[in-house]
């Protein structure tokens, strides 16, 4: 292992530093300095910039579950995050937001967001806290931490070199990188002998085979969606590529081989049985329309084309010359609307990513490096993801207040 050895001249030491400006990042500062700590955060561009745009804007901060519901949901370690999420839970950070005056609601699948509705407030309510606070924030760019006798010293940015005895790598994955995710984090453990288990996508959409381009921008509320061992009820948003949501972006932890049939109940409360009532009274009212006029109060407009094709009928076919068979295939095709995975969009595209330091040389109880004393880990850049639901963030928040409170 090498040793960085730098000179500080005239800095100013700091009780705790952190890298990366994210949720983890921000989270830890204010936690930190509530307990007294001087603390730096240093981030290279936008503080909060990847919360920004959490839950299409919204901010799912996080999933109003017991710990056990939110372990369920971590597809990777989750064995890992037992301490921290138990010690630091979801109700405790639906608190923590609420005393900062910001007012939350809890949504399908108990998913959290602020009453506003915007990520705004989220953001606005930490910079608030951390001003408040006196955190000490510069635009800069770690590239080594400084250690000293196996212990952190510090830490050396592109602009100079600070000093403190505790640092806390909060620098995310490589998921959106315009927001400042790019695997800076992994480097510089690495460079300290932590191994990094290779990063890749998780939470990210699905290219399909067929041409679905002219449903881009279609969402689809309430449908089930089948994908090799996964199948849920939720979202669906169709793109010029494929699919997205949350739906998709689950899914996608599931599809391990390509190509992957997907199919989608566009339906799933009504069985079988009474859809087929339900299309025997609208083509009862619609025998003199043409097939693909006949079913606007089922299905949206834009994806009635494709099931019909599904269902292998003629668009231009006469309601009432529709044979049983043709309403047989019709009702199979509304029921399992067939899609075929040709492939994940890159890791640059999903929400978080799988994979990063390995968790086996991390501290589960204080997230403390068991390779280098001072050096602690928070958020993505640990090698844990979880499902959407505002899971990812509570990891976030639980793994950012083990990192500063537990010695």
């Amino acid at each position: 292992m090498q040793h960085l050895r730098v000179i500080i001249f005239n800095m100013a030491n700091y009780n705790l530093i952190i890298t990366g400006g994210g949720a983890a990042g921000c989270f830890s500062a204010i936690i930190a300095a509530e307990q007294g700590a001087k603390v730096l955060l240093i981030e290279t561009g936008r503080l909060l910039h990847k919360l920004m745009i959490t839950g299409k804007g919204r901010c799912n901060l996080t999933n109003n579950s017991g710990t056990e519901t939110i372990l369920q949901n971590v597809k990777t370690n989750p064995r890992f995050l037992q301490s921290s999420l138990s010690r630091f839970t979801s109700a405790d950070t639906m608190a923590f937001f609420e005393n900062l005056g910001v007012r939350l609601k809890t949504e399908r699948g108990n998913r959290v967001f602020p009453v506003s509705d915007s990520a705004n407030e989220i953001v606005a309510a930490l910079n608030k806290r951390m001003e408040i606070l006196g955190v000490e924030i510069i635009k800069d760019r770690a590239r080594a931490i400084i250690i000293k006798d196996g212990t952190v010293r510090g830490v050396k940015c592109e602009k100079g070199s600070y000093c403190a005895p505790k640092l806390i790598l909060a620098t995310g994955g490589l998921s959106y990188p315009k927001t400042g995710s790019t695997g800076d984090g992994y480097k510089l453990a690495a460079a300290l002998g932590h191994t990094v288990i290779k990063p890749k996508a998780a939470l990210v959409p699905i290219e399909t085979r067929e041409d679905v381009s002219e449903l881009a921008g279609l969402t689809l509320k309430n449908v089930k969606l089948s994908a090799a061992d996964y199948a849920e009820q939720g979202e669906l948003l169709f793109t010029h590529f494929g699919i997205s949501g949350p739906l998709a972006l689950t899914a996608s932890c599931y599809i391990h081989d390509i190509p992957c049939k997907i199919e989608i109940d566009l339906k799933p409360a009504l069985d079988e049985k009474k859809l087929d009532l339900r299309l025997l009274r609208d083509f009862a009212e619609n025998r003199n329309k043409q097939i693909i006029n006949a079913l606007g109060a089922l299905l949206p407009k834009s994806i009635i084309p494709f099931v019909i094709n599904a269902a292998n009928i003629q668009p231009g076919k006469q309601v009432n010359a529709v044979t049983a068979a043709e309403r047989a295939r019709l009702l199979a095709a509304v029921k399992t609307f067939p899609l075929t995975a040709a492939g994940l969009r890159p890791i640059e595209e999903a929400v978080i990513t799988d994979g990063g330091i390995d968790v086996r040389e991390i501290n589960p109880k204080n997230m403390e490096s068991k390779l280098i004393k001072g050096l602690r880990f928070a958020g993505e850049v640990i090698d844990v993801a979880a499902f959407t639901g505002g899971f990812n963030l509570q990891i976030a928040f639980s793994t950012a207040y083990a990192a500063v409170t537990v010695d």
